[in-house]
């Protein structure tokens, strides 16, 4: 068992607008009603979330959902490593020359030597510290946020909404979201814990 979540990362808000932006987006989904403007308790990983409000199933595509559901909106603000929840990365690709390093083995098994230096990267990105590794094929340093993770495992950002027990997300809100991001990159991450 376990709860389902989606993620919706700004990965180029900064510490200093990363604020601003999250009181924007919930704004306009509180007046959307997309979500209750009272904070309860709705959501894992936070104390208090933003339970779904009236209009909420126009938000998703719930046709493939068993039964009645109700989620929340947990956003966190902050310098934070956004994960796919279970599992293991299975592959990075460099911002510069576009290669892709396996980070599992034949046997679908993490491959611990190739993740090691990736594994500092997100251990101390998450702590405050920015660990620059260079690509082991171009050999170019590549800062902590640069990495794309396959399948969009792992997000670095200061700035995600998490939609916990919701069934998924359609496009256009999604798009409606990065709309008010500043048109800034974002990563839909989507997991279970």
């Amino acid at each position: 068992m376990g709860d389902w979540f989606q993620t919706i990362v700004d990965v180029e808000a900064s510490p200093e607008e990363a604020g601003a932006l999250a009181e924007g987006v919930l704004s306009w989904l509180v007046s959307s009603g997309v979500v209750a403007a009272e904070r309860t308790d709705c959501v894992l990983g936070a104390e208090l979330g933003h339970a779904s409000g009236p209009r909420a199933g126009e938000v998703v595509d719930a046709s493939g959902w068993s039964g009645p559901w109700q989620g929340g909106l947990a956003i966190k603000v902050g310098r934070t490593v956004f994960d796919a929840g279970q599992g293991d990365p299975t592959a990075v690709t460099c911002p510069h020359c576009s290669a892709t390093v396996e980070l599992m083995g034949d046997d679908f098994t993490l491959d611990h030597q190739a993740w090691e230096p990736f594994r500092d990267v997100v251990h101390d990105w998450d702590e405050g510290r920015d660990v620059v590794i260079p690509c082991p094929s171009c050999g170019r340093p590549v800062e902590p946020t640069g990495w794309r993770w396959a399948d969009d495992y792992f997000a670095f950002g200061h700035l995600g909404f998490t939609f916990w027990g919701w069934p998924p997300l359609r496009t256009g809100f999604v798009d409606g979201i990065t709309a008010r991001l500043a048109g800034h990159r974002v990563v839909f991450l989507d997991g279970k814990l």
